[in-house]
């Protein structure tokens, strides 16, 4: 089956989830995105790859920066739902927070109820992409209008759960921001700049990811 999230409406003119022709758009953007980035892409590139005429891409989008903010938004809705499922039945708030750090590393599983969304290209393109999404002139316009939801939402989870374990630190939201920017960038780090990186890029990366960002959350709230 394929996992399908209520995304903001303004996010999109059409959900791409709900046509074969929309999946097929967020399969092969990420794809695209992954291949030639997203300077490069374009619609009319898209358009070529599945097929179509590119008019009907601009039916589910506005521009490609939207849809660049609908794939970060997708994946930042799968990290949440991972979380949520694998902290439902934990009390300890020590354990929930060890389990968000785990769920937010290896979110980057391909997972194959999502057919034509590949997580771990995904991934790469928020690693890569995903800062174009807010880093922007209009920043405080999408904000109000909600389209950064998704992540603004996932971050209060965390932080929330980062207040049970020390109710008296003050800094939680801040704390869970970067705890996830940090592993972003450390990734980057690791693959592009190792020498701003003590992680090695290789097999065990996210293993030792899981560990350095578990160190730094505890040492600061414990």
């Amino acid at each position: 089956m394929d996992i399908k999230f209520d995304l903001n409406k303004s996010l999109f003119n059409r959900d791409p989830q709900e046509t074969p022709l929309g999946k097929k758009i967020i399969e092969n953007s990420i794809l695209l995105i992954d291949k030639i980035g997203f300077e490069a892409f374009t619609f009319k590139k898209l358009a070529v790859i599945i097929g179509s005429a590119e008019k009907s891409i601009y039916r589910y989008f506005e521009n490609k920066h939207m849809l660049l903010l609908f794939l970060t938004s997708w994946y930042w809705e799968w990290v949440h739902y991972l979380i949520d499922v694998n902290i439902r039945n934990l009390d300890d708030p020590k354990k929930k927070l060890k389990m968000a750090i785990i769920n937010l590393v290896n979110a980057t599983s391909e997972n194959p109820m999502n057919k034509q969304i590949n997580e771990k290209l995904l991934h790469q393109v928020v690693i890569k992409e995903g800062g174009k999404a807010y880093h922007i002139i209009e920043i405080d316009e999408e904000n109000t209008a909600g389209l950064f939801q998704s992540y603004k939402i996932l971050v209060k989870v965390v932080a929330d759960i980062m207040a049970e374990v020390n109710p008296k630190f003050p800094y939680c939201t801040s704390l869970s921001s970067n705890l996830f920017e940090m592993a972003n960038n450390q990734i980057y780090f690791a693959e592009h700049l190792p020498r701003l990186s003590s992680l090695k890029s290789g097999k065990n990366q996210n293993e030792d990811l899981i560990k350095m960002l578990y160190l730094f959350t505890s040492k600061i709230l414990y």
